[in-house]
């Protein structure tokens, strides 16, 4: 270095989180007390399940559910039997559309019981990536509903990130979510990935806790931050005071 140059001051680098994904956890937990899932885990009911409503909502798509289990029933055999008008009437509890939600409940049996003998869960082996590819063939399931599919399955300990709120835990720790869905689910999932222990009751736990908040306080548009167990700790909402 020559004279008269003087080194530059060290700048730390800036910190990328808050608070680590545990920690959140516990936060969460500690205000929602522990979740369960309020959908059937089976991959082939959850499929099932998942169509019984629209906008899908675990209350719409439970009321559905309710619906077509006692006067259809789920299995392959029994929604085939059906009549569409049968299948449509059962799935109006569950909101919009039941027509289109009828025609793709039956697509879906008739794929389960030709393609799979009638056990989706026994067809999911091989690779991580075939086994998404399989699951990725079934209307409306993408890589967020593939994850949650293996997670609560039982198939894989997967960093799975709830599809409707992934920009919860990209917010807290970094202070806003990327306009791009993909960037944050991914953003959310790398964080699961790298804080939270490879099994599955400790990334079930975080999903469901997650998805807790995400409906009840960290809103898309309008988040509560007033009402949030967390706020003195979250990027976010530090970015957005006075």
């Amino acid at each position: 270095m020559g004279a008269g140059t003087s080194k530059p001051a060290y700048t730390p680098p800036m910190k990328e989180a808050v608070m680590n994904v545990v920690e959140i956890l516990d936060q969460l937990e500690s205000r929602y007390g522990k979740q369960k899932p309020c959908w059937p885990t089976d991959p082939y009911e959850f499929l099932i399940w998942w169509h019984c409503g629209y906008p899908p909502s675990d209350a719409a798509c439970g009321r559905g559910w309710e619906s077509v289990k006692s006067r259809i029933g789920i299995e392959p055999q029994e929604i085939l039997a059906a009549s569409k008008r049968e299948l449509t009437s059962a799935l109006k509890a569950g909101g919009m559309v039941p027509e289109l939600r009828a025609v793709r409940l039956k697509n879906i049996a008739a794929v389960i019981r030709d393609e799979f003998a009638g056990d989706l869960r026994g067809s999911l082996i091989g690779s991580l990536k075939e086994v998404r590819k399989r699951l990725k063939r079934f209307p409306s399931i993408g890589d967020p509903g593939a994850d949650r599919i293996l997670l609560f399955g039982g198939i894989e300990p997967i960093a799975a990130v709830p599809s409707n709120c992934p920009y919860v835990l990209v917010r807290i720790q970094r202070g806003r979510e990327p306009e791009n869905y993909a960037m944050t689910y991914k953003q959310a999932q790398h964080a699961i990935l790298r804080e939270v222990e490879e099994k599955f009751v400790a990334r079930i736990r975080a999903y469901l806790l997650l998805k807790k908040h995400g409906q009840d306080v960290c809103k898309r548009t309008k988040p509560h931050c007033d009402r949030c167990a967390i706020s003195s700790a979250c990027a976010f909402f530090c970015r957005q005071a006075p």
